[in-house]
C-alpha cells in the first residue's frame, strides 16, 4: 500500500520545535514512514506508531535517533525504531523534530529492550528509558563536532595477544573457557571462585581473550568499589582507552560521554553497574556478571529487570559467551547448570583445601563442652582467642556484623528471647547504655523485668551494630587501632599490620596480605530473616568476608558464631556453594518457588487488584495466592505458573494492564514479574 499524503496537516501549536515549515512539508523520497516508540507510560499504547518523515529531516531521521512527535495533542519524546516504505494507516502525521542526529539506540539494544519488556510484563518505553541515559547536549555537541569522518585517521589499535591463563589453571575447566573465548566461540559458565581469588584479574583475563578474538565484552558488577577494582584490572591488562565505565554515580555528563563512546565503538569493552546492562557493545562476544545474588543488580524502576536476566538474554540473542561468577552461587545460577545451559567452573578439592582458611563454628559439641556459654555469647572464647592470636602475629582482624549502629530493641542476654513489656507486650528498649528498660509503645519503665523463658534479668541489644561493636572491641583490645567500614565511610583497603576492622556486609575492605582472622558475628540476624533467600544471602555474605582471610597454611582463621549443623554453615565450612545451591533449588522446586516456578505480584488497592486479575486471561495451571496486606491500604496477590507458561502469564498481565489504562482507571497497580524483594 502506498503512503497517502495527509489531507489535513497536523496542527502545530505555538512554540513548536518543528524544524521545517508546515507549508513546505512533503514526505521523504525514500522510506518515508518512521516507526516511533512514543515515550508514554501507558500499557495500552505499548506499540510503535507510524509517522511521515519530512524531506527536510530525511537525512537525520535514521533508526536510533531521539525524535519529537505530536501525540494526543501534545509534543512528546520518542525513539525512531525503523524506516519503512509503507504504512497500514492512510493518514499520518509528520515527525516534528529530530532532537539529535546521533543514533543513540542501537538496533540490537532495541530488540533486547522489546524482549525484556515482554519478559517482565512491561512497556518498551519504560525499558528504553533505562537503556538510554538522558541526553547531555554539551557532551553530544562535542562528540558530534568531531565525527569520525572529520577526525584524523588514527592507527587501529592492535588486538591484544591471547592472555596466559594465569589463575584460571586452578580450575580444571578454566583453561578451556579461555581457549574457547580466544577462538571466537561462545562458552557459558558458572564460576565458583576460590577464597582469596583476585576475581577482577580473572575477569580481565577472560575479557582480554574475548577482545583477542575481535569481539567486544560487557561486564556488570554490583557497586562502585567492585567497579573501581575491575577498572584497575582491565587497565593493567588491556592498557588505557580500551574500555569505558558506565555507572549512574558518574554524573550525567561523564556517563553520557562514556555511553556515546561505547555506541560509536571507540572501546571494545564496557564495564559498569546495573546501568550498563543495556550498554551498546560492538560485536558482543562476552557478557559477565559478578556476584549475581547482590540485590543491587535488581532495578527498582519499572519494569524492574534484573541485570543477570538481561545479560543472559543478551547472550542468547547475540550468541555470545556468558560468565556468572561469585564466591557463592544463587539458585538461579544453579538452574543454568542443571538445565545444561551453562557449565560449572570449580576448583579441585586439593586446590580448594590449600587455598581455604581454617573455618570453625562456635555452636558444635566440642566447643560447647569447653565453653558452655558459646551458644549464647556474642563473642565466644573461640572467636576472642582467634582475634588475639592474629593480633599477636601482627595481622589484621575483620569482624563482620549485620548492622551498622545501635538498635533500640533488646533481648535476654542468656537465651535471646525478645524482651516485651509486661503491660502492653510492646518491645522494650534501653534509653542509654546501662539504663533502665522502657517500653517503646507505652513508655512504662520495666525495672523489675525478668525473662519469661529463663528467668534471667540481664538484657542486651538485639543486634549490636558496627559502631557499638567497635567500641566493645576497642575496650577488649586496648592499644589496637579499630576501623569501621559501613554506610558513612566504606573502606576499600586497609594496611596489613595488627588492627581491628569492623564492617557491615558488603563493606569489607581488602587487607594487604589477607586477614589473620575473620569473625562472623550475629549470624542469626541473617539466618532468621523472613525471606526465602535468607540462607542463600547469609552464605553469600559470609563467603565474601571469609574469602579475604589468609589460607590456613598462613595462619588464616574464620570463626562463624553459629551452629555447625545448619546447611549454610556446612556449605561455608566445606566452601561448597554448588552443594548448597543445588539443595536450595531442590527445596524451591518442592515448594513451587522461583526460580523453579515463575511468579508475578500485583499490588494495589483491593478493588484495583481484583479488577486487573479479572481482566487477565491467565494460562491454564496458573495459581492465585493471597491476598496479603501490603503497605498502607494496599494488598498483594501472587500469580504462580510453571516456567513453560511464563511468557503467557506476562502477556496476560500486560494485556490486562492495557485494558485498565485504556479505561483510564485511577487506582494504580504495581505489576512485578519474579519480584526479588518478596522472596
Amino acid at each position: 500500500m502506498g503512503v497517502d499524503r495527509p489531507r489535513r496537516r497536523p496542527q502545530v501549536g505555538r512554540g513548536s520545535l518543528t524544524t521545517p515549515r508546515r507549508d513546505d512539508r512533503r514526505p521523504a523520497d525514500g522510506s518515508p514512514v518512521a516507526r516511533v516508540c512514543v515515550d508514554v507510560p501507558l500499557a495500552h499504547l505499548d506499540r510503535p506508531f507510524d509517522y511521515l518523515v519530512p524531506q527536510a529531516l530525511a537525512a537525520d531521521a535514521v533508526p536510533g535517533v531521539r525524535v519529537k512527535v505530536r501525540f494526543a495533542g501534545q509534543l512528546v519524546d520518542g525513539w525512531l525504531l525503523e524506516r519503512a516504505e509503507e504504512s497500514d494507516h492512510p493518514r499520518l502525521a509528520y515527525l516534528d523534530k529530530v532532537v539529535s542526529p546521533v543514533p543513540v539506540l542501537a538496533p540490537e539494544v532495541a530488540r533486547l529492550a522489546r524482549v525484556v519488556a515482554d519478559r517482565y510484563a512491561g512497556s518498551l518505553a519504560d525499558v528504553l528509558r533505562l537503556a538510554v541515559p538522558p541526553r547531555h547536549a554539551r557532551v553530544e555537541k562535542d562528540v558530534v563536532g568531531r565525527a569520525p569522518a572529520d577526525d584524523p585517521a588514527p592507527a587501529a589499535p592492535a588486538s591484544p595477544p591471547v592472555p596466559e591463563p594465569v589463575g584460571w589453571r586452578d580450575y580444571p575447566a578454566g583453561v578451556a573457557l579461555l581457549r574457547a573465548l580466544a577462538d571466537g566461540r561462545s562458552p557459558r559458565a558458572v564460576w565458583s571462585a576460590l577464597p582469596g581469588e583476585d576475581w577482577a584479574a580473572r575477569y580481565a583475563t577472560a575479557v582480554a581473550a574475548t577482545v583477542a578474538s575481535g569481539r567486544g565484552a560487557l561486564v556488570v558488577v554490583a557497586d562502585g568499589r567492585d567497579l573501581d577494582r575491575l577498572d584497575a584490572a582491565l587497565t593493567a591488562r588491556l592498557g588505557e582507552g580500551r574500555h569505558v565505565c558506565l555507572s549512574a554515580a558518574l554524573g550525567p555528563a561523564r556517563r553520557y560521554r562514556a555511553f556515546l563512546a561505547a555506541r560509536r565503538g571507540d572501546a571494545p569493552v564496557v564495564i559498569g553497574t546495573r546501568a550498563a546492562m543495556f550498554a551498546p557493545v560492538d560485536r558482543l562476544g562476552l557478557v559477565a556478571i559478578w556476584d549475581d545474588g547482590d540485590d543491587l543488580h535488581a532495578e527498582p524502576r519499572a519494569p524492574y529487570p534484573h541485570a543477570r536476566e538481561v545479560l543472559l538474554t543478551r547472550a542468547q540473542l547475540a550468541d555470545a559467551a556468558a560468565l556468572v561468577g561469585g564466591y557463592a552461587r544463587t539458585a538461579e545460577a544453579q538452574l543454568l547448570v542443571e538445565t545444561g545451559w551453562a557449565r560449572e567452573v570449580v576448583a579441585d578439592r586439593a586446590v580448594l583445601r590449600a587455598r581455604t582458611p581454617a573455618i570453625v563454628p562456635t555452636g558444635d559439641d566440642p566447643q560447647l563442652a569447653r565453653d558452655p556459654g558459646a551458644a549464647t555469647a556474642r563473642l565466644p572464647s573461640l572467636a576472642w582467642h582467634a582475634a588475639r592470636e592474629a593480633l599477636r602475629a601482627d595481622l589484621p582482624v575483620l569482624v563482620q556484623v549485620p548492622r551498622r549502629g545501635y538498635l533500640p530493641s533488646v533481648a535476654c542476654a542468656e537465651c535471646r528471647t525478645p524482651a516485651r513489656c509486661p503491660h502492653c507486650a510492646g518491645p522494650l528498649g534501653l534509653p542509654s547504655a546501662g539504663g533502665t528498660p522502657a517500653c517503646r509503645w507505652c513508655a512504662r519503665v520495666a525495672a523489675a523485668y525478668a525473662c519469661p523463658q529463663c528467668g534471667r534479668r540481664r538484657l542486651r541489644a538485639s543486634v549490636t551494630g558496627a559502631r557499638r561493636t567497635a567500641e566493645e572491641l576497642g575496650r577488649a583490645f586496648p592499644g589496637v587501632p579499630v576501623r569501621t567500614s559501613g554506610r558513612e565511610e566504606v573502606l576499600s583497603d586497609v594496611p596489613g599490620g595488627a588492627g581491628l576492622v569492623v564492617a557491615t556486609p558488603g563493606a569489607e575492605p581488602v587487607a594487604a596480605g589477607g586477614y589473620g582472622a575473620v569473625l562472623l558475628l550475629d549470624t542469626w540476624a541473617l539466618l532468621t530473616r523472613a525471606d526465602l533467600r535468607a540462607g542463600e544471602e547469609a552464605l553469600r555474605r559470609w563467603t565474601a568476608a571469609a574469602a579475604l582471610a589468609r589460607p590456613a597454611s598462613d595462619g588464616g582463621r574464620v570463626v562463624v558464631v553459629a551452629d555447625g549443623a545448619l546447611a549454610p554453615v556446612q556449605a561455608l565450612l566445606r566452601w561448597d556453594a554448588g552443594w548448597f545451591a543445588a539443595r536450595e533449588l531442590a527445596e524451591r522446586r518442592e515448594l513451587g518457588f522461583p526460580p523453579a516456578m515463575r511468579m508475578a505480584s500485583v499490588t494495589g488497592p483491593p478493588a484495583a487488584v481484583a479488577d486487573l486479575l479479572a481482566q487477565a486471561r491467565l494460562p491454564d495451571g496458573a495459581e492465585l495466592l493471597g491476598p496479603v496486606p501490603a503497605d498502607g491500604e494496599r494488598e498483594r496477590m501472587l500469580v504462580r505458573v510453571p516456567r513453560t507458561r511464563a511468557a503467557a502469564m506476562a502477556d496476560a498481565l500486560h494485556a490486562a494492564a492495557g485494558v485498565r489504562s485504556a479505561r483510564k482507571a485511577s487506582d494504580p497497580v504495581r505489576l512485578q514479574v519474579d519480584p526479588l524483594a518478596l522472596f
